[in-house]
């Protein structure tokens, strides 16, 4: 069993960046993909990136592709979310979650039943 907890969650202008952290304690973080994942009030949860266990292959939706980076760093067992050119559209409540695989397609990632969830990170976009 794995435990994950997010961070770096703030306040940004439009255009910024930010970047957040999911660091795991308990089980390796190494044998789990990671997942990224945000919900806005009144919005679907939305799987917006992954990072596969065994070769760190990556997945993004596409609201993200191309300003979100996920990266892992096992021997620190943290995974991050780089995000830049942030848009207000971006404010959410993030979540990471790790589980076995990554199930993503181009309509975004999903989450397994049996996943590890952290309590979440608050990410704002205002000017």
């Amino acid at each position: 069993q794995v435990q994950v907890v997010e961070s770096g969650g703030g306040l940004v202008q439009p255009g910024e960046s930010l970047t957040l952290s999911c660091a795991g304690s308990g089980a390796t973080l190494d044998q789990y993909a990671i997942n990224w994942f945000r919900q806005a009030p009144g919005k679907e949860r939305e799987g917006v990136a992954c990072i596969s266990a065994t070769h760190g292959s990556t997945f993004y939706a596409n609201s993200v592709k191309g300003r979100f980076t996920i990266s892992r760093d096992n021997a620190k067992r943290t995974v991050y979310l780089h995000m830049n050119s942030l848009k207000p559209e971006d404010t959410a409540a993030y979540y990471c979650a790790a589980q076995i695989g990554c199930f993503c397609s181009s309509d975004g990632c999903k989450a397994r039943a049996n996943a590890y969830w952290g309590q979440g990170a608050q990410v704002a976009v205002s000017s």
